[in-house]
């Protein structure tokens, strides 16, 4: 096949725009770095999508589609499963991976959970003998933290929580009714409930509208007022003249040639052609396992392994947040009068990690998001409605389903349900891992991952202790779980690795170049100008959802190398 190569040389190169590819854009352009940026998918302006559509407007009544599986309505578009992208597993592994494909990636999914991790959890080894700790502290990443606070804007508020670190915060929004329940059993029972921490500004911010509590974030916001990098960071970096975005562009491989990379190559989705642009510095922020399929899939005789891998390292340790769910029915809550409960589109409470490791059967803790009130309701709304009848006495077993039995029910269970799904650490394990799998390629003959990964007793035992707490506030609300508890044959409910869709550590940053793919700065030990944005830096995933420290990370890895190209050094 014929390379189109381009006669320009950008300064950097970024290979996707989501969380990391987004903040190195915004920080590297405000710099005054000429920035190309890659993005696998299409162009997307959340202005121009659904947000204030009415349930019934939804094509299919709602149904999900191959590329928008939570739903017509989500903003997202990608998914587990896309045509022409395939991945493999090993014989004994069932892994999701779940892929963004449009400009912002993931972050047009995510739940907008902006967590710091806190001054342990860099350095976990040091805590109970149990993985590495990082090359960095939590006060090497603060200040960071703070200026992405202040930048991005979000709610919470300070808590004496070990662990918990505060941020600057806007004032959160008022508790729902089901929340406050919560809260009441969680205390009476000694286990923490706080608000929440979400990147969704409660007040006008950098020119963006404070959330006006319609509840619909998963549709993507016509106002800005929740984070995705194309409401809040690539914007300003388009108006500083420094940033060209090219979408629809596959990154096949990182180039390299004397020591350094050269840039990448890509083939262009809707002509078919393959293009290769030219950069002092490469940065890849296409996602923790994609990243490390870029660098494994660009060989040389230098680098026999894939690039950067000298280590043997690049896409070992592979990590996702252990989830399971459990749901229940509060009698307190049915029957309630009609009021709206909409709120931000997340939780305005949550349970942080309140409890010490060292007095159970697992290390590393987890915290419960929390769910449930009388939002919108959709297609499809508390299906099997009919079932409910049979946890109470009161109505035939089984009855309604149809008529003014249906009807009544509806009215009795709305708003009735809480959930809790729970959110944990795994143990960072070598032979947790992506390959490259030398038999299958995607539709552009690129090849492809393939997947080794199995939970071990610490992360069953962790998801056990959350099915049976949030089964005990349900019993201390009055209330009744909807489903059994998982028996330890069916892992305790514990979900697919990779279904949380918070992958990391797949080029682990280090102090030793045999041990880790990258330094304290998210440079590669063996390549000085490239860098990973995503989260393949990460030595530990903990409890806390992973976005908020990409985008700390990025943040720091961006200043750094601004710096280091104004010196001369890249």
């Amino acid at each position: 096949m014929e390379i189109i190569e381009s006669p320009d040389k950008y300064d950097v190169v970024i290979v996707g725009s989501g969380a990391g590819g987004g903040m190195a854009a915004h920080q590297l352009t405000k710099a005054g770095a000429n920035v190309l940026m890659l993005e696998a998918g299409g162009w997307f302006d959340s202005e121009d999508f659904a947000m204030f559509k009415w349930p019934y407007e939804s094509p299919r009544r709602g149904a999900p589609t191959q590329l928008q599986p939570f739903g017509s309505f989500d903003a997202c578009f990608g998914g587990w499963d896309i045509e022409g992208e395939p991945y493999t597993t090993t014989e004994d592994t069932e892994f999701d991976w779940f892929r963004g494909r449009m400009l912002g990636g993931r972050t047009n999914h995510w739940g907008r959970i902006s967590l710091r991790f806190g001054p342990d959890d860099f350095r976990v080894h040091s805590k109970d003998g149990m993985g590495d700790n990082w090359p960095i502290s939590y006060q090497d990443l603060k200040p960071y933290y703070d200026r992405l606070d202040r930048l991005v804007g979000i709610f919470g508020t300070h808590e004496d929580i070990p662990n918990a670190p505060g941020g600057v915060y806007m004032d959160p929004p008022e508790p729902r009714c089901y929340e406050h329940m919560i809260k009441n059993a969680c205390d009476d029972m000694d286990i923490a409930c706080i608000p929440s921490r979400m990147s969704i500004i409660t007040e006008s911010h950098n020119g963006r509208a404070a959330c006006h509590y319609c509840g619909q974030c998963n549709r993507s916001c016509s106002t800005h007022s929740n984070f995705s990098t194309p409401s809040v960071l690539l914007p300003p970096a388009l108006e500083t003249g420094n940033l060209e975005i090219i979408t629809n562009a596959m990154v096949r491989e990182v180039t390299y040639s004397d020591g350094k990379a050269t840039g990448v190559s890509y083939i262009n989705k809707k002509d078919g052609k393959e293009y290769k642009v030219r950069a002092r510095v490469v940065v890849l922020a296409a996602s923790a396992c994609e990243s490390a399929r870029l660098l494994l899939n660009s060989k040389s005789s230098d680098f026999p392994n894939g690039l950067a891998n000298s280590s043997g390292v690049v896409g070992k340790y592979l990590m996702d947040s252990t989830g399971t769910s459990v749901a229940g029915v509060i009698p307190d809550l049915m029957n309630a009068p009609a009021h709206n409960e909409d709120g931000t589109g997340g939780m305005h409470m949550y349970i942080p990690w309140w409890k010490d490791n060292s007095n159970l059967d697992f290390a590393r803790g987890y915290h419960a998001e929390l769910w449930g009130g009388r939002g919108m309701p959709s297609y499809g709304f508390m299906g099997g409605i009919q079932n409910y009848n049979d946890l109470f006495l009161d109505r035939p077993k089984g009855g309604g389903g149809y008529g003014k039995q249906l009807k009544e029910d509806y009215r009795r269970y709305y708003g009735s349900i809480v959930g809790f799904s729970g959110r944990g650490e795994c143990i960072a394990r070598e032979d947790n891992y992506c390959e490259i799998d030398p038999n299958t390629v995607d539709e552009w003959g690129i090849p492809s991952l393939k997947f080794n990964y199995n939970w071990s007793d610490q992360e069953y035992n962790q998801v056990k202790h959350m099915q049976e707490t949030f089964r005990s506030i349900i019993d201390e609300m009055g209330g009744e779980p909807l489903w059994d508890m998982p028996s330890k044959e069916d892992g305790y409910g514990i979900s697919t690795p990779g279904y949380i869709i918070h992958e990391v550590g797949t080029t682990r940053m280090g102090d030793d170049p045999d041990e880790s793919v990258l330094n304290e700065y998210c440079q590669a030990h063996d390549v000085d100008n490239l860098f990973v944005a995503d989260g393949g830096p990460f030595v530990s995933q903990p409890h806390k959802n992973p976005t908020w420290t990409i985008l700390a990370l990025s943040m720091r890895t961006s200043d750094y190398i601004a710096d280091q190209m104004n010196k001369g050094n890249l």
